[in-house]
């Protein structure tokens, strides 16, 4: 018994391999410049979260409690894209902080990603 074997190698040709590298470049690319936005707005529902569970802040007028917001943002180097963007009001003891803002990060030449967040967050003052 005879094994014949085939005269033409087999294995990934060099246009697979570079194709695949585009497409992973690509995506890697978008993740780096992804991350930034989404790394901030941990840290900023992180701080917003934090002060709605503490008693003793929310005994604050609200002017106070957004200072206190501003100077932790400015602690942990993270900022609202606006003033707006972080809403605090209160209502029958009730201490709402809406968080609704839109990052747009430039990603290739005139093409941009528009990320939305959105997150709210309720508490009782004491």
């Amino acid at each position: 018994m005879e094994l014949h074997a085939s005269s033409r190698q087999n294995g990934a040709s060099f246009f697979g391999v570079l194709s695949v590298l585009i497409v992973l470049g690509i995506f890697l690319s978008v993740g780096f410049k992804l991350f930034s936005p989404y790394w901030e707005y941990r840290t900023i529902t992180s701080v917003v979260k934090a002060t709605s569970e503490d008693r003793e802040e929310l005994a604050k007028p609200i002017v106070q409690i957004r200072s206190n917001l501003n100077r932790r943002f400015n602690i942990n180097q993270v900022s609202l894209p606006s003033q707006d963007a972080l809403t605090i009001t209160e209502d029958a003891g009730v201490i709402f902080f809406n968080l609704d803002y839109e990052v747009r990060v430039p990603m290739f030449g005139n093409v941009d990603a528009v990320v939305m967040f959105q997150d709210n967050y309720e508490a009782r003052k004491p």
